[in-house]
């Protein structure tokens, strides 16, 4: 008995060896604010709004990164992601996971994803030129995400290579019954010391068979505490796109920049911004955004808005911070206008954010 069980445990410890190592890690970030926004009700002139928003620079959320080694250089990976209002407890949307992708990573040929995932324009602007140093945008007031196209598609299969300091992407996504989310696309960065320069492209197909095309370039230059960026982009849809809708509904959460919800024929935007880092524990940053868009309908056929904001960042320690934010949003032209007919608007937050 003694040598079977000896013998046992041998072959059990042979065995576990010769297992790949695999680890599962739990990440999130909580982040919670009070915001202020002028012009938020029906009446001219009136509404300024007082609340507390469940994310100013960051949306907060609970995710499980999964690796396996298998040897070889070979890795399974996995990824499940859950966005969370910080102020009530409730999800963020109706996809519990707003990430929920398994794939295959390989130190030669790259890596293999599939499932929920963010699209190749979400990926090009927060990875290479993204408008804040210290974080990717500003959850509060982004305009420049409204140009991503939803920023995730369903039923993805992504494939991404690296060489050097050159990256490229490129995804397809199904479609699947009535899902509006068939879609294809690629993008290309390059990663030179303190500069970084790349551009993608994403059309999506609807079940009417009508298209929405993206695409952007940009680059980004980092020197010391120095951190510059500017990049364009454009979205143009078809004519009664089944996505209009959503992807033109708002640029900045409640202010949107269409007048009606499938009239948008084509939108373009230019950004340009700086952060600098002042202390090691203060941030500064600012940014600028211009949108000009045609429309199809009848009447004035263009319309615009200006977009502005200012960050100020104290880094308590690594994983916790305290921000203060200010923006400001003018449409012009008399097409487009807030619900209460005002064409601007002033909005601030401050919060707290910790990531872990």
């Amino acid at each position: 008995m003694k040598k079977t069980a000896l013998i046992l445990s041998l072959l059990a410890a042979s065995t576990s060896g010769a297992w790949a190592q695999s680890s599962v890690t739990m990440y999130g970030i909580v982040d919670a604010g009070v915001r202020y926004i002028s012009n938020s009700g029906t009446a001219p002139g009136t509404g300024a709004l007082w609340q507390v928003i469940p994310g100013g620079m960051s949306q907060s959320r609970l995710g499980f990164n999964i690796t396996e080694d298998m040897g070889g250089g070979l890795k399974a990976i996995a990824n499940l992601e859950h966005r969370l209002n910080s102020d009530t407890g409730t999800a963020a949307a109706a996809d519990f996971w707003r990430q929920s992708w398994v794939g295959l990573q390989s130190a030669d040929f790259g890596r293999i994803t599939v499932g929920r995932q963010y699209n190749v324009l979400f990926d090009i602007y927060t990875s290479t030129y993204a408008s804040f140093k210290y974080s990717p945008y500003i959850e509060a007031y982004k305009p420049e995400i409204g140009l991503s196209m939803g920023a995730r598609q369903d039923n993805m299969v992504k494939y991404l290579i690296e060489a050097g300091g050159l990256r490229g992407e490129v995804q397809v996504s199904a479609g699947e019954g009535n899902s509006q989310n068939k879609s294809l696309g690629g993008m290309l960065r390059y990663q030179m010391g303190e500069f970084s320069v790349g551009g993608g492209y994403l059309e999506v197909t609807d079940t009417a068979s009508k298209k929405v095309k993206g695409a952007t370039v940009g680059a980004a230059w980092t020197s010391g505490p120095w951190y510059l960026n500017a990049s364009w982009a454009q979205n143009k849809f078809d004519k009664g796109s089944l996505l209009g809708g959503a992807y033109t509904a708002g640029l900045i959460g409640a202010g949107v920049l269409n007048g009606a919800a499938n009239d948008v024929n084509q939108r373009d935007m230019y950004a340009a911004g700086v952060t600098y880092q002042l202390t090691p524990q203060i941030n500064l940053g600012g940014h600028y955004w211009r949108a000009d868009q045609t429309h199809f309908l009848s009447g004035p056929n263009k319309s615009n808005a200006d977009y502005v904001a200012a960050v100020a960042d104290y880094a308590f320690s690594k994983r916790t911070d305290a921000y203060a934010e200010f923006d400001y949003t003018k449409f012009s032209n008399g097409y487009v206008k807030f619900a209460n007919g005002a064409t601007h608007r002033y909005g601030a937050t401050v919060g707290v954010r910790h990531r872990f």
